[in-house]
C-alpha cells in the first residue's frame, strides 16, 4: 500500500466572542456533523464497564446497543428512542437544523420504525442573532413534520460552540425491529445513499449535492425495503461505512465483503481523497474498524472511513431478494447500489 497522503484538515480552536456581522456557523466549531462523534473505540471501551438495565420489555438497549433504544408496550406496539446532535458542518442557519433534524430522525427509520415526536436539543453562544436560532428551529421543524411527527418543545443552553439535534420517539411492531445483529451468511449488502458528505464538505467540493442527500429522509427507502424484511439494518454516520459495517459484522458474528468499486460516491468525493483531504473522523474510524483490503486505493479506503451525516441505510438481506428490491427501489425513483455480501467468518474484507 502507498504512504498515506497528507491530510487536510479544517480543525480550527472554538472564538470566545461572536462578531454578529462576520462570524459563520463553523467558523465556531472545532468539526461540525457526525465526524464530531466521540471515537467509536473510545466509547465501546467506556461501555464496557455499563451494566445494562435488564428489563422484560427493552427490546433493545446497550446488550448490544443499536441505532436507537425500544421498549415494548404491548405485542402491537413499542418505542423506538433515540437522540442525536452536532455541531454545525454548513453555515446556512436553515440548512444546518434540517440536516441535524435528518440525522436524528433517520435512526428511527433505521430501525424500521416511524418517527412520532421530537423535542429539540440546543446549544448557541448567546451573542448570536435571535433569527439564526430561530431558522435552525424552523427548517427543524419543517424536516419534523415531513417524516411525519411533531417538534413539541426542547431545551436551550448557551455554549460558546453552536449544537443542534432531536431527541425523537417513534413506533415500531415489536416483531418488526430491523437490528444491526441480524446479518445471515448468504445475504446481500445494500446501500440506498452515495457516500463522501465529510469528504466534499472539507474539500469544498459540490455542497449542493452533498446537503441534498443529508436534507434526504430514510423515510422513502424504509417504506419501500419493509415489505422485505431484512436481516440486518443501520445507517451510515459518523464511523463510515466501515466502521458500521464492523459493527453488522461483528454483532451478527459474520464475515461483511465490500466491493470497493461498487461504493457509490459524491461528484468529486472520491477525486478530493486522492488530493488528501480528510476529515477528524477518519483516523478515529481507521482505529476502530480495521479491514482486510490489500491492493485497495487509499482514494477508496479513505471513501469507505469518511464520517457521513445523515448517510444510507447500509442493508443485510437475503441473496435472493435483492433484484426484487433494487426492482422495487427503481419503481419508486430511489437510490439503491449493492456492495457487498455477508459470509460465514469474522470482520470486514475489502476487494
Amino acid at each position: 500500500m502507498p504512504d498515506d497522503p497528507p491530510v487536510i484538515s479544517a480543525a480550527r480552536s472554538i472564538p470566545r466572542t461572536v462578531n454578529r456581522v462576520q462570524a459563520t456557523l463553523t467558523g465556531l466549531t472545532v468539526g461540525g456533523g457526525c465526524a464530531a462523534k466521540y471515537s467509536a473505540a473510545r466509547l465501546e471501551e467506556l461501555l464496557k464497564g455499563f451494566v445494562p438495565v435488564e428489563a422484560e420489555n427493552l427490546l433493545v438497549g446497550l446488550s448490544p446497543a443499536d441505532d436507537a433504544a425500544v421498549y415494548k408496550l404491548d405485542d402491537e406496539r413499542a418505542l423506538v428512542f433515540t437522540v442525536d446532535f452536532f455541531p454545525p458542518l454548513v453555515d446556512d442557519p436553515a440548512t444546518f437544523g434540517r440536516i441535524a433534524a435528518t440525522n436524528a430522525l433517520n435512526d428511527v427509520f433505521a430501525m424500521g420504525g416511524v418517527p412520532l415526536l421530537a423535542l429539540s436539543i440546543a446549544a448557541f453562544p448567546e451573542e448570536l442573532p435571535t433569527s439564526v436560532l430561530a431558522a435552525v428551529f424552523a427548517a427543524a421543524d419543517e424536516q419534523v413534520r415531513a417524516a411525519g411527527a411533531l417538534l413539541a418543545g426542547g431545551h436551550t443552553i448557551r455554549d460558546a460552540e453552536p449544537k443542534y439535534g432531536l431527541a425523537v420517539v417513534g413506533t415500531v411492531h415489536p416483531d418488526g425491529i430491523w437490528p444491526k445483529a441480524g446479518a445471515r451468511p448468504g445475504d446481500a449488502l445494500l446501500l440506498t445513499k452515495p457516500l463522501g458528505t465529510g469528504l466534499v464538505l472539507a474539500g469544498k467540493g459540490d455542497s449542493d449535492q452533498a446537503v441534498r442527500w443529508m436534507t434526504t429522509l430514510n423515510a422513502a427507502a424504509a417504506d419501500a425495503l419493509r415489505p422485505f424484511s431484512p436481516n440486518a439494518v443501520t445507517d451510515i454516520t459518523g464511523f463510515g461505512l466501515f466502521g458500521h459495517a464492523h459493527e453488522v459484522a461483528e454483532r451478527s458474528r459474520v464475515r461483511i465483503h465490500i466491493d470497493a468499486a461498487a461504493m457509490p460516491a459524491l461528484d468529486g468525493a472520491v477525486e478530493l481523497a486522492r488530493e488528501g483531504v480528510r476529515t477528524g473522523g477518519d483516523p478515529r474510524n481507521r482505529e476502530f474498524a480495521p479491514v482486510e483490503a490489500d491492493g485497495v486505493a487509499e482514494e477508496l479506503l479513505a471513501l469507505g472511513y469518511d464520517a457521513q451525516t445523515a448517510g444510507g441505510l447500509l442493508i443485510s438481506l437475503p441473496a435472493e431478494k435483492a433484484l426484487s428490491l433494487e426492482a422495487e427501489f427503481r419503481a419508486r425513483d430511489l437510490f439503491i447500489r449493492r456492495i457487498g455480501s455477508v459470509e460465514e467468518g469474522a470482520g470486514v474484507a475489502v476487494g
